[in-house]
């Protein structure tokens, strides 16, 4: 039996918890004695402790009664119950408090010990270097019982006192906000909370932990939650860049939108830039996108690209035949360049015919051309802006015109603009390398992509 006698604290001294932050390992309690001058002088000074004649008398008795061992909390939650009850002073919801969580812990009630945790934290009196912690508690415990906006105040509350420890770090308090909202299938809010988490760890010029990102996306992607997708998968790519991740980012654009073929088109260019094409699939649907009877050199360039990989057979039929088409039609076509380029220079041009213009000489890489006759395009009237304008950024990006190109792909809108924000997201790299980045993680799931 552990019964101790105190007869005054200062406010300074309230009973340390040595709180198990996973196991709920109880711990000691100390008996209260009422003052000697209780009564006549309970605030004679400021320090003083605070504990009525009552709460003294409930108190001792049942602190004894769980300092025995083996202690039946059950025969003693009347007692326990009553105790909290009663507690008035910040002295008293401290002390009772310690006493219900430790109870709690004896018997592995979460809800008992939630309930002596939030007394305590509600007295005033725990030291500073303890509330960080003890928030940290109460939330693991409002989490545990399912009460997710009560377990998201305590979580806000430790990451505003920077709590942290060697398992866990500030960086996770911040993912399990996020989980809280999930959890809740508040999906929008949850990402919202995690987008502006990004957004502020960015701007301190570092980028976000990559798990963040990838959460973001994966939830938004099973979740089909546009446009909040793209920030993510944006933010992925531009901070985590490679192979792999460019390659789902593309998936995921394609996969969540039923693209015409020219939209198709300019994000399977990206694709090529970036050479995430992997297999046969994707050079069949970049040369259908393209035709070869109206871009053949490009179409051309991409097959035999397929081949000399060997990601694409040479057995198959149809590139077969789109490789024969575009070869045979690249010398006649180039033949009527100049007097294309002399007619969509013309002041009576037609939009048609500097849009073709445009999209010849991209075709044939010859992209300061191709971004003069976009450019003209642009300010004509009737010009479908999206289309012509994620072209332009194309010719500017291939020519390393970063800046001019990340410009003329933020005034994309509509269905394109996801097409354009991974443009952007490239050229920014070109321009820059991606932001300081942390350690990387495991990821928590995996994009269902395709292709």
């Amino acid at each position: 039996m552990r019964s101790n006698v105190l007869s005054k604290r200062k406010p300074g001294s309230a009973m340390a918890l040595a709180i198990a932050l996973a196991c709920g390992t109880a711990v000691a309690a100390v008996g209260l004695a009422e003052p000697a001058f209780a009564q006549k002088k309970k605030k004679k000074k400021g320090d003083d402790a605070e504990y009525s004649k009552e709460f003294i008398a409930a108190y001792n008795p049942l602190n004894t009664a769980m300092n025995e061992g083996g202690a039946d909390i059950a025969s003693l939650r009347p007692q326990i119950d009553a105790l909290l009850a009663m507690a008035n002073s910040p002295d008293e919801r401290l002390a009772t408090g310690n006493l219900a969580y430790n109870a709690g812990a004896q018997s592995n009630d979460r809800g008992l010990q939630l309930a002596g945790m939030e007394m305590m934290l509600s007295s005033n009196k725990l030291t500073i270097e303890n509330q960080p912690q003890y928030n940290f508690v109460a939330y693991q415990l409002s989490n545990a019982l399912g009460d997710q906006a009560k377990a998201r105040t305590y979580l806000q509350k430790a990451i505003d006192l920077n709590f942290s420890n060697e398992q866990i770090s500030p960086d996770e308090l911040r993912a399990q906000m996020a989980e809280s909202y999930f959890r809740e299938e508040r999906l929008v809010e949850g990402l919202a909370y995690l987008k502006d988490a990004i957004e502020a760890r960015e701007a301190t010029g570092s980028a976000a932990p990559e798990t963040w990102y990838r959460r973001g996306m994966v939830t938004a992607y099973n979740n089909e939650i546009q446009p909040q997708v793209y920030d993510f998968t944006v933010g992925w790519v531009k901070n985590y860049p490679s192979d792999t991740n460019w390659r789902d980012a593309v998936n995921i654009t394609r996969n969540l939108n039923t693209f015409e073929a020219a939209e198709i088109l300019d994000l399977m260019r990206l694709a090529f830039k970036l050479d995430t094409m992997n297999n046969k699939q994707d050079y069949i649907e970049y040369v259908e996108a393209a035709d070869a009877r109206r871009l053949p050199k490009e179409v051309a360039d991409v097959i035999e690209h397929g081949y000399s990989t060997g990601r694409a057979s040479r057995d198959d039929i149809y590139l077969a035949d789109s490789l024969s088409t575009a070869k045979n039609r690249i010398a006649a076509d180039r033949s009527e360049l100049p007097s294309l380029e002399r007619d969509a220079r013309a002041a009576s041009a037609g939009l048609r015919t500097v849009v073709a213009a445009g999209d010849a000489f991209l075709n044939y890489s010859e992209y300061a051309k191709a971004e003069e006759f976009y450019a003209k395009a642009l300010t004509m009237p009737g010009v479908e802006t999206a289309e012509v304008a994620t072209r332009l950024g194309i010719a500017q990006a291939k020519q390393g015109k970063n800046a001019d190109a990340a410009s003329t792909f933020a005034l994309v809108e509509g269905k394109r603009k996801p097409i354009a924000m991974l443009w952007s997201a490239h050229v920014s790299q070109q321009a820059t390398p991606a932001v300081a980045a942390p350690a990387p993680a495991e990821p928590e799931a995996e994009p269902a992509t395709g292709g």
